[in-house]
């Protein structure tokens, strides 16, 4: 899997993530989100990109359906990935 795969979290990760809570498919999902559908959302992104989301309340406020979940832990998921890329050693500079 390339790292653009594994650091991409769009809308189909968001609704297969959201699909195995209730045990239904993706085309069942709901656009709008409770509270309890986000927090599940967020857990499992957490999870499945090994990164902690951190959203002040006013961002989460903010969240109400799918894209805005999307919108949100995405931007979180590829600051995320984009640090630990860029605080990870060169894998081609020489060993000291």
């Amino acid at each position: 899997m390339s790292t653009d795969a594994r650091t991409r979290f769009g809308r189909s990760e968001a609704l297969a993530m959201l699909a195995r809570y209730g045990d239904r498919s993706p085309e069942q999902v709901d656009e709008h989100l409770g509270s309890l559908e986000l927090t599940w959302l967020i857990a499992e992104a957490e999870n499945a990109y090994g990164v902690q989301i951190d959203l002040d309340d006013e961002r989460l406020d903010a969240i109400r359906t799918v894209d805005d979940a999307v919108a949100a832990l995405g931007a979180q998921i590829a600051a995320a990935t984009a640090a630990t890329t860029a605080a990870a050693p060169d894998a081609g500079a020489a060993a000291p």
